[in-house]
């Protein structure tokens, strides 16, 4: 178990009536034996000390596990709900909820057991917990690019903090294929906090820039007619699908979704919801292209 310190979680920042709830559900969920991380504002607040009011506490969990943790919320009154069965269920005692997170809205950061790694332990309104590591909280966040919000702030704030202290390799290769996104952050908090670009190590940045340096020396893709902004945003690149013939890199070996994920999850964009009906997944012919597509998968 890590014994890394950790700032204090929010006490303060939770009305008394939804923390009681929270801490009953950390309770019961302890008490059963169920595997589960906490993530979100909460772990933020650990890794960073960044304190912020919440509409939710985030809970880690995998797939198979959910319908036991269903069954132990509705045995203390609450209801369960799996929203998006491809990465997120909830938990609501009236008008506060718990997001029960199995995976990422994008498919690419699948719960496994490789979250439950010498996780740092911490007080979450009184109940020792385990957090998720700061490796998997980047990982989760760096693909968070909507127009309505983006983490980057929030991975800044983690390199900030923690920069010295992350698991590199493990980094590394959970991103994957998936490298340029990591790239991308770690450039931005160079500009961020110029006087603190040595914090992230030099190798880190040397091998990364050598990835893209021997990548522009390929040759051009046989098949460029991939749009894998759909992994960082889910509204912002529909045009590229829906009326310029890309295939949707959600649909491709990056990912772990399928045509209906994809059509559930876009038709919760709130902003599409009143739209006319209009097609959100590619044709057979795009969706066999994508599955036979090699984007590197996580």
């Amino acid at each position: 178990m890590s014994t890394t310190p950790l700032a204090p979680s929010l006490e303060e920042e939770v009305l008394p009536e939804t923390a009681a709830f929270y801490r009953r559900a950390l309770t019961v969920l302890t008490e059963a034996g169920v595997p589960f991380l906490v993530g979100g504002a909460f772990a933020h607040a650990c890794y960073t000390g960044i304190r912020r009011s919440t509409k939710d506490l985030d809970l880690f969990i995998r797939r198979e596990d959910y319908e036991r943790v269903a069954a132990l919320m509705q045995a203390e009154g609450w209801r369960s709900e799996l929203t998006y069965p491809h990465w997120l269920a909830k938990v609501y005692a009236g008008q506060d909820f718990i997001d029960l997170i199995f995976n990422s809205g994008n498919g690419v950061t699948p719960v496994d057991g490789r979250w439950f790694h010498d996780n740092p332990e911490a007080d979450v309104l009184g109940v020792p917990v385990r957090v998720a590591n700061m490796e998997d909280s980047l990982l989760s966040k760096a693909f968070i690019m909507e127009r309505e919000r983006y983490d980057g702030a929030d991975i800044a704030h983690l390199l900030q903090v923690n920069a010295e202290r992350l698991d590199w390799p493990s980094l590394l290769d959970r991103f994957g294929g998936n490298w340029r996104v990591l790239l991308a952050h770690l450039t931005l908090f160079g500009f961020i906090y110029p006087g603190e670009r040595h914090h992230v190590p030099a190798w880190v940045m040397e091998e990364l820039m050598s990835r893209l340096a021997t990548e522009i020396r390929q040759p051009p893709a046989q098949d460029p007619h991939i749009c894998a902004g759909t992994l960082l945003s889910r509204e912002q690149y529909l045009h590229d699908i829906e009326q310029l013939g890309y295939v949707d890199g959600r649909l491709t070996p990056a990912s772990t979704m399928t045509p209906e994920d994809v059509t559930h999850w876009t038709e919760a964009i709130p902003a599409r919801q009143a739209e006319p009906e209009v097609p959100t997944v590619p044709a057979p012919k795009a969706v066999a292209a994508a599955a036979a597509h090699e984007i590197p998968p996580q």
